[in-house]
């Protein structure tokens, strides 16, 4: 069973399903497009598929041309219809793993996705979990949705694998194809099966024992951005009272060349890994009677940073005669990071919330997000669209939420009356405050 897959890998005759056509599964679907694979996209969103199909890109970093050139090869092929999974030798699962109210892991995508998939499972296939989770799901949830409904087992008549995802959108220094990719399977024959389908696309695979181990190594990664994001979110309130700019501490520590690693602080934790990667741990930990609590402090401090962020404008506010309530604030950027339009567990949102909650009237600025997305939480702001920066002039304060790179910040300090900066985009200026 194994030769006959390998086989296929190697004369590029094996049909990949990439399951989640978002952040992670449409570059990976890209590339193996690129290597000489037949594709199959599958995505419950029709919407992704009719953009596909007219090669019209819905992510900013990944060009409409790429798609064009990848529908050109007519090796790519995407459908809503999960009934042809049958078709795939290999299906790849990148689904989202979000949390609930409760910082408990939402397994929810995963499990519907496995029982999408699991009455088409047939011999000598391949599945790959991408999506980042707690140690055990692979065998624990997966495997067994995965036999269900045809009596085959894992690991004897199909093959399964645990791969984490290392997407970080818009890197200009790495993209999916040069970022080593840990794999694990769930027996030596998955790992193997899974490693040399990776590596057909991938610059370097790092095969470990298990699907386990390849699901710790993933929270690891981020729990250690994490934790030290939080120590310096930390460091920065106190030196903040202590009349000391973070920025220019980190700067100068950064200088040693060795045992220090520079993180930054910021308004809160966004993306779609580090605010909620860590409790999938801590969740899972607790099944075996042990205390997470580096991590779990490091949340806390984390999640408190939009409070911060909040206190800090009405301090600068105060200081000018005026209240939070009924001030109109412009916050730049809804993107959780700069330069891409990924608004997943953006702190904006956070920070918007709260300022209404105290009587602000809040519009937005981010030339990558031109409307507001549509959120299991913020809800209320799908739609409402980007106000032009020009009138930032007209607002009692400009938040710098994220510090896009195409932004004129000369300008906005120049026009704005107010501004308080979370992201350090902005020169010191007697209008301009640290936050």
């Amino acid at each position: 069973m194994k030769n006959r897959f390998l086989k296929k890998i190697e004369d590029r005759s094996a049909k990949i399903g990439i399951v989640g056509l978002g952040y992670v599964g449409l570059p990976l679907s890209l590339e193996f497009v690129k290597a000489g694979f037949p594709v199959l996209g599958l995505d419950i969103d029709d919407s992704k598929i009719q953009m596909l199909a007219k090669a019209t890109t819905y992510i900013r970093h990944i060009p409409s041309e790429k798609l064009k050139a990848a529908n050109d090869t007519k090796r790519f092929d995407y459908t809503s219809n999960f009934a042809r999974s049958a078709e795939c030798d290999a299906l790849i699962i990148c689904v989202p793993t979000p949390l609930d109210h409760h910082r408990e892991p939402d397994m929810s995508y995963i499990v519907n996705t496995a029982e999408a998939l699991a009455p088409y499972v047939r011999k000598e296939q391949l599945f790959s979990l991408e999506s980042t989770t707690y140690p055990g799901t692979t065998d624990e949830v997966l495997c067994p949705i995965l036999e269900k409904k045809t009596g085959l087992k894992a690991g004897k008549d199909f093959f399964v694998a645990f791969s984490p995802e290392r997407e970080d959108p818009n890197n200009k220094d790495f993209s999916t194809s040069t970022i080593p990719k840990v794999v694990g399977g769930i027996n030596e024959e998955s790992l193997k099966v899974a490693d040399a389908l990776y590596g057909t696309v991938i610059c370097k695979t790092v095969p470990v024992s298990s699907a386990a181990t390849a699901e710790a190594t993933k929270l690891m990664e981020n729990i250690f951005r994490c934790v030290n994001i939080a120590l310096v979110n930390e460091l920065k309130v106190v030196f903040d009272k202590m009349g000391i700019d973070i920025w220019e501490v980190v700067n100068a520590a950064k200088t040693k060349p060795f045992g220090y690693m520079p993180f930054y602080p910021g308004p809160g934790l966004g993306g779609h890994c580090i605010p909620i990667d860590p409790f999938y741990l801590t969740w899972k930990a607790r099944e075996f009677d042990s205390a997470t609590r580096f991590i779990e402090l490091a949340g806390e401090i984390n999640a408190n940073m939009p409070y911060y962020v909040v206190s800090r404008i009405m301090e600068v506010l105060n200081d000018e005669g005026k209240s939070l309530k009924n001030s109109k604030i412009l916050m730049l950027g809804l993107a959780y990071k700069k330069n891409v339009d990924d608004t997943r567990e953006s702190p904006s949102f956070k920070l918007w919330d709260l300022l209404e909650g105290k009587g602000a009237k809040v519009d937005y600025n981010d030339p990558y997000c031109p409307q507001v997305p549509k959120t299991r939480e913020y809800a209320k702001y799908a739609g409402i669209k980007s106000i032009d920066l020009s009138k930032a002039g007209e607002y009692d304060l400009v938040l710098v939420a994220t510090d896009h790179d195409c932004v004129d910040y000369k300008k906005l300090a120049n026009d704005a009356k107010l501004i308080v900066d979370t992201r350090h985009a902005l020169a010191n200026g007697k209008n301009v405050h640290r936050a």
